[in-house]
């Protein structure tokens, strides 16, 4: 147990350090725009170029790095990761700091997808959906306390520095993992095509794309998050780093929320979550007008939004372990893949629209993303009812 436990701290830890690469940005937007001379709504396609080449790579790179030992391909993508986020700390122009998340998004989803796929090995079936919950929440931590932490060094040291301390992060993770990994674990080797078989199930397919639209409803007003609260709701910067950590807590209690409901009902439950999600995405302009309600609306937005992530994760594991067990580690990359490329269309849509509507109803971007999804998942359960999952025991 002392062993199951220590593997559990590291596995987050993981997800904490991806985390923090990922988002940190968001945190320090205004200061890399300041930096190159360039404006936030440039700075922002940093966060749509990250998602959308992490969204594309992870598939290929997951499915041809399949057929090796994965201990081995996870300690090689965990090496090009560090050196693709200390290109980002040495970065002097904005050309090379795309560069930096290019290099690291490109590995950043297979490294989650073997991690997630280890955790599934190692977990006894009764704490599964509680281990997922808290590598979802490692990425919630890394909002907490990294992008804070990040912000922070940012504005007193200098961005590149936040960048410097997730290398050393990811450097102490790698020794880590040497240590707790097992070796060797059971894969079932196939083809390209045998693969990718799991992607013609409605139950897989129609999940995917709720996933896309989940994330493109939270990134369709989370990109702007810091403008959000500093100029629409009118926080001084001191005030900056206690509501990232306040928005950080809700994650994790969404994320925490997120695990039990895997346990209990899977994602039958998730219609009425996204029709409450909705209708706080309606109402967030009005909200924004004052400081009180508009904060209220963005801390319980930050909890609905995590409730997803748990449930769906464990449907495409229980799909892929009863009826496409040579797709596993695919199965396990489905979530972040298209969590990606929905942040992408989110915050491009957001980029694209922000002029147009103004950052005070940047949230009705993401509700049109929310309608989606709720109609997603409601035909989802509707399969879900013809064919159901029956997890393994």
């Amino acid at each position: 147990m002392t062993k199951y436990r220590l593997q559990v701290v590291v596995f987050v830890l993981t997800a904490f350090m991806l985390g923090c690469n990922e988002f940190m940005v968001v945190g320090v937007i205004s200061d890399i725009a300041k930096s190159f001379g360039i404006s936030i709504a440039v700075v922002g396609y940093l966060v749509t170029a990250f998602a959308l080449v992490y969204a594309i790579s992870t598939p290929f790179i997951t499915i041809f790095t399949s057929q090796y030992n994965r201990f081995k391909v996870l300690m090689t993508l965990m090496v090009v990761f560090i050196v693709g986020n200390t290109l980002g700390a040495v970065a002097s122009n904005y050309a090379i700091l795309i560069a930096s998340r290019v290099m690291t998004a490109m590995v950043a989803g297979s490294i989650i997808s073997l991690i997630m796929t280890f955790a599934t090995t190692i977990a006894p079936m009764d704490k599964r959906a509680g281990l997922i919950s808290w590598l979802y929440s490692g990425f919630s931590i890394a909002s907490i306390i990294g992008v804070p932490i990040g912000t922070t060094i940012s504005t007193n040291y200098g961005w590149q520095n936040a960048f410097w301390v997730v290398s050393v992060v990811a450097i102490l993770t790698f020794v880590a993992l040497i240590f707790i990994l097992p070796r060797d674990t059971k894969q079932v080797k196939s083809t390209l095509l045998g693969q990718l078989t799991l992607l013609k199930d409605s139950r897989i397919y129609v999940g995917v794309f709720a996933i896309l639209g989940s994330a493109a409803a939270m990134y369709g007003y989370y990109t702007y998050i810091r403008p959000l609260l500093t100029d629409a709701l009118g926080f001084s910067l001191g005030m900056l780093n206690i509501l990232l950590f306040a928005l950080g807590i809700t994650s994790i209690v969404g994320n925490q929320l997120s695990g039990r409901i895997a346990d209990k009902s899977g994602i039958s439950k998730m219609p009425q979550i996204f029709i409450l999600e909705m209708a706080l995405l309606l109402v967030m302009p009005l909200a924004l007008n004052y400081k009180v309600t508009g904060l209220a609306v963005l801390l319980i937005v930050g909890v609905v939004t995590a409730l997803l992530g748990a449930p769906m994760q464990v449907h495409f594991l229980g799909v892929a372990e009863k009826d496409y067990p040579q797709s596993l580690v695919l199965a396990s990359s489905l979530s972040s893949i298209f969590f990606n490329f929905g942040i992408s269309l989110g915050s491009a849509t957001a980029a694209a629209l922000l002029g147009i509507i103004g950052l005070k109803n940047i949230s009705l971007i993401a509700f049109g993303y929310a309608l989606m999804t709720f109609i997603l998942i409601v035909i989802l359960n509707k399969i879900l009812k013809e064919n159901p999952v029956r997890e393994s025991r």
